[in-house]
């Protein structure tokens, strides 16, 4: 099979490419999933799971991209909830090869059924960015009806996602980012928007949930902005600075099937928009992840076509 593969970390991006790889093999209770989109993050290539395996031995050359929508072509001994030929979107494990491949072998708990009515493309967009809000605001940030959320990137793929969950669920949503963003941004959903290039992040007040995306700076200002009994959480770093009677959680996304699952629902009904952008095909994938093709929105890799 094709996959795009990395090598040599101090290559970084120069030691991508598409090469030849073997057929995976499917492990206890893992699924072998035909990958006809995926999703990845640029900074992948700066991640110790990349590279090793969970005991920490090398694994090059490894795959990257953890986001996957696809078809099961084969189960692994004992696995199941999943059948041959049915249509999925998820994880792909951290430290194992990833989505930027023709053939994936995945946990079967990391995947979720995907109706036939979305779109492979649209569903691969969905997975960490969709995870990552709802546990954000949800598990971690215990957002509820009738608070207030300020989040930051609120026009950007984790964000523009948080942005809509929050909406939903009652609260009142205040948004940062650049200006580039505000209309997106309201058009989402957001009561208000601050431009960090030009407004001050004070202006948004005392809230009960801070969703960071930034870290920095950004994310040591917004302490001071939750109220008692609130949560400052980032996903970006461990927050140095501390509300004064709240809590601060750093936290990093994990596969969960239900809530995949509740998300393309969602998505079905028209009530979730992932932020799509360029969708290019698996030998462009090495320069999609150069940081000079940044485009608005989540880039797509299409591998097979329906």
């Amino acid at each position: 099979m094709q996959a795009i593969t990395v090598r040599d970390r101090d290559a970084g991006l120069a030691g991508m490419s598409l090469t030849d790889m073997p057929y995976p093999h499917a492990a206890e209770n893992d699924v072998i999933v035909r990958v006809h989109a995926a999703g990845f993050t640029r900074g992948e290539l700066d991640w110790p799971a990349t590279w090793t395996d969970r005991a920490g031995r090398d694994r090059t050359p490894s795959v990257p991209g953890h986001e996957l929508s696809g078809v099961v072509v084969e189960l692994g001994y004992g696995t199941t909830g999943l059948s041959v030929g049915q249509r999925v979107f998820g994880l792909a494990d951290w430290t194992r090869n990833g989505a930027l491949a023709e053939y994936v072998a995945v946990e079967a708990r990391n995947l979720a059924p995907l109706p036939a009515d979305i779109d492979h493309t649209v569903a691969a967009a969905l997975p960490i960015s969709g995870l990552t809000a709802w546990q954000g605001l949800f598990d971690h940030g215990h957002l509820t009806t009738g608070q207030t959320v300020l989040i930051h990137g609120a026009a950007g793929g984790v964000g523009s996602i948080a942005v809509q969950l929050a909406r939903e669920a009652g609260a009142r949503v205040i948004g940062t980012g650049r200006a580039s963003g505000r209309d997106r941004a309201l058009a989402l959903g957001v009561d208000t928007f601050i431009d960090l290039q030009a407004e001050k992040l004070e202006l948004a007040g005392e809230v009960d949930v801070v969703f960071d995306v930034i870290g920095g700076d950004i994310l040591d200002r917004s302490a001071p902005l939750v109220r008692a009994g609130g949560t400052l959480v980032s996903i970006v770093m461990p927050p140095k600075v501390q509300p004064k009677d709240g809590r601060a959680v750093f936290f990093v996304v994990e596969p969960d099937r239900a809530r995949l699952a509740e998300l393309a629902t969602r998505l079905r009904d028209g009530r979730l928009q992932p932020f799509v952008g360029a969708v290019r095909p698996l030998a462009e994938a090495p320069t999609a992840f150069a940081p000079g093709t940044r485009t608005p929105g989540k880039t797509i890799i299409r591998i097979t076509e329906d």
